[in-house]
């Protein structure tokens, strides 16, 4: 094609009409001053010409170039050169305009739903090349045509527009909600995500074909789980679950993702220590939405981690009762779901997929997990991409328990097909309710469809379940109030259901463990060497364990899980039955108090207090307040000092909103003694 190059347009300057542009796209929460766009839906520029130059409709000719990446190739689909047309292309760069003659010309610019995001360069070729600017093309949920499209507005405005949420821990108990501010929107966040992608070793490798390969949310997914954990690249965290957090952050201090990304970037991209499953997941979350894929993270109660890929978990005790497995069940573990379609699979598998960006186990050769649909983790289609047998294991593993003897001889302990995956949870949408999505990961605990999908997961170690058969049961109760700082009993319960009294040899303790499942301290034991129950239905004896402060209290982790094992030994015939039980003690409630009513652009102060629940007194303690749109990204912290039993820290913040509607104010409590404490307060924000 040919063009007259002696009727140019003399451009005196370009306006990227940002404003305009960025709230149509739904991108003005990242700012108005830089041109932030949705691929698949057009977007305007205006082309202000210098006194004597004007542009006519049909004689003035030239054509638009669109770059991404350092070696852009129009083969690679990451350059693009289109000249002007009638009206927008759906499946190619398209540039068109309704301009009057004159010295004033409107561009209409269309990106197809489906090239590379990122960072482009906009040139324009009349034989002389001028650069128009630079603009940032992200995934686009609004648009039907992409791989991310999501239906209804109130999903994209949780899934992607979001900048806060609700992490779930604890146990199968009792299930804590924990706030979390993502901040995909907060000043840099965008530029950070973008950097993670170029740090990441395939752009190191081969940048152009990294480049082209991010026009699929399913590559980019993979490179976001590999890039947050750190193990094999230069990624954002290191995971740490040793309790020894001296040299860095622990995990548990973490409120946000802003700060960590912060800190990887403005450190040329050094590791950030440290992270946990929670941690990982988050931060994917916040890079997933910033890129425009819609995120969501996700808590599996009981979680498995299958060591050795044969869907089983089998835990091994020697004769007093210490656990000497490979295998482990965590008790939660936290990844991320994201939304796309699946070109890659069979039809059926678009919509949610899971994936895991804390490093457990390497995929293809790297410590990342997913995407895989969720449709395949409940059917048991393992062959399908990717990791699905690891996901599988995590909400559907059977458990089988040993007890290795002192002559090496293994003695079947029990097992369960119902130990693993429970009340998986996420965020409600537009609520802060939680979400139970157990359903879409797998069939009900003991169905004939769960059983079957285990048949087609080629998983041969099914269990039967036993009621209250003939025999002796054994169980672990539990008060109702068990805080931290407090003393309380707990339970050992052994029933008879035989026709036989029954001597038994009764082991009870009490030990601290970390959300992971891995044992610490011992903190309370007693023992009943010829523990009589006789016979009977429904005859059982109780033995009670008091469990003090003075004994769990400088062991506790900021989990403050304690996890109780029962062993009994019947003296004849000798067998063996063991009941286990993880509770979590209760935290202090963080008050939160507006002082005033809140309005964009003016001041305002919340007073926040925390009464301290131990005998004794706590040391350093901290507030750490953080709100997207509310702390101007920042984190502000508060030392409060000694804080005496039963007293109470008190913090009266300050903060300036930036922007209305509802916002997040969440906050962090820290002592040496206390800490991972959090709380938040929805704020509605007026003009």
């Amino acid at each position: 094609m040919s063009f007259n190059y002696n009727l140019s347009l003399d451009i005196e300057r370009c306006d990227l009409e940002s404003r305009i542009n960025n709230t149509t796209h739904h991108t003005d929460q990242n700012g108005l001053d830089r041109l932030i766009v949705r691929r698949g839906l057009p977007f305007t520029i205006t082309l202000h010409l210098r006194s004597g130059s004007q542009f006519e409709a049909g004689v003035s000719t030239f054509r638009l170039i669109v770059e991404i990446g350092p070696l852009p190739k129009e083969l690679s689909g990451t350059k693009s050169t289109f000249s002007l047309t009638d009206s927008a292309l759906k499946t190619a760069w398209s540039v068109s305009t309704n301009s009057p003659p004159g010295n004033v010309v409107s561009l209409s610019v269309s990106s197809p739903p489906d090239v590379p995001i990122g960072l482009y360069s906009l040139t324009l070729d009349q034989g002389q090349k001028v650069k128009l600017g630079e603009f940032v093309l992200l995934f686009n949920p609004w648009c039907d045509k992409d791989a991310v499209y999501m239906e209804e507005e109130r999903d994209r405005q949780e899934y992607v527009l979001s900048q806060a949420g609700l992490i779930y821990k604890g146990t199968t108990k009792r299930i804590k909600a924990s706030p979390w501010t993502f901040g995909q929107f907060e000043p840099g966040m965008l530029d950070i995500c973008l950097k993670l992608l170029d740090e990441n070793p395939k752009y190191s490798s081969d940048a152009d074909a990294d480049c082209s390969g991010r026009r699929n949310p399913v590559y980019v997914t993979r490179v976001i789980s590999a890039m947050i954990n750190s193990n094999d690249d230069k990624g954002v965290l290191v995971g740490n679950w040793s309790g020894d957090y001296d040299d860095g952050v622990r995990p548990s201090h973490w409120t946000d993702s802003v700060a960590i990304l912060h800190q990887w970037a403005d450190n040329c991209c050094q590791r950030v220590r440290y992270g946990q499953c929670w941690v990982f997941a988050a931060v994917a979350c916040t890079v997933s939405r910033a890129l425009g894929i819609p995120c969501r993270v996700v808590t599996n109660f009981g979680s498995a981690h299958d060591t050795n890929s044969n869907l089983l978990i089998e835990f091994l005790y020697d004769e007093d009762g210490n656990d000497i497995s490979d295998d482990s069940v965590w008790n939660f573990h936290v990844w991320v779901d994201n939304w796309m379609a699946r070109p890659d699979l069979d039809a059926g598998y678009d919509g949610w997929q899971a994936s895991d960006p804390t490093p457990q186990e390497k995929s293809e050769g790297v410590f990342c997990c997913g995407p895989v649909p969720l449709k395949a983790i409940k059917e048991g289609e393992l062959n399908l991409k990717y990791d699905a047998p690891f996901v599988f294991a995590e909400v559907n593993a059977d458990v089988v328990e040993y007890v290795k003897l002192t002559n090496g001889r293994m003695v079947k302990m029990g097992g369960s097909s119902i130990d693993v995956g429970h009340f998986i949870s996420t965020k409600a949408v537009g609520s802060d309710e939680r979400h139970d999505i157990t359903h879409l990961y797998k069939h009900p605990e003991g169905s004939l469809q769960e059983r079957e999908v285990f048949e087609r997961a080629k998983h041969h170690h099914e269990l039967q379940q036993k009621g209250e058969e003939p025999g002796l049961k054994v169980k672990i109760k539990v008060s109702l109030d068990m805080d931290i700082g407090a003393d309380f009993d707990v339970f050992a319960v052994v029933t008879n259901n035989t026709e036989a009294d029954k001597t038994c040899r009764v082991m009870f303790y009490a030990r601290i463990v970390s959300y992971d499942g891995k044992p610490g301290a011992n903190c309370g034991f007693i023992e009943d060497l010829t523990m009589e129950v006789p016979t009977g239905k429904g005859q059982e004896k109780r033995l009670p364990l008091r469990l003090e402060y003075v004994d769990y209290g400088d062991t506790i982790t900021s989990d403050r899980l304690i996890q109780l094992v029962l062993i009994v030994i019947e003296s004849s015939p000798r067998e063996f039955h063991k009941a286990k039980r993880t509770i979590v003690l209760e935290n202090p409630d963080i008050a939160i108090k507006l002082l005033g009513e809140p309005r964009v652009n003016q001041k305002v102060s919340a007073q926040i207090s925390l009464q301290n629940p131990l005998p004794e007194p706590l040391q350093n303690c901290f507030f750490s307040v953080m709100g997207a749109s509310l702390t101007d990204g920042k984190l502000l912290i508060q030392n409060v000092g000694t804080v005496g039993p039963k007293q109470e820290a008190k913090y009266t913040v300050e903060f300036t909103p930036t922007s209305t509607g509802s916002r997040t104010l969440t906050v962090d409590f820290d002592s040496d003694k206390l800490s991972n404490i959090k709380g938040y307060l929805n704020i509605e924000i007026k003009e």
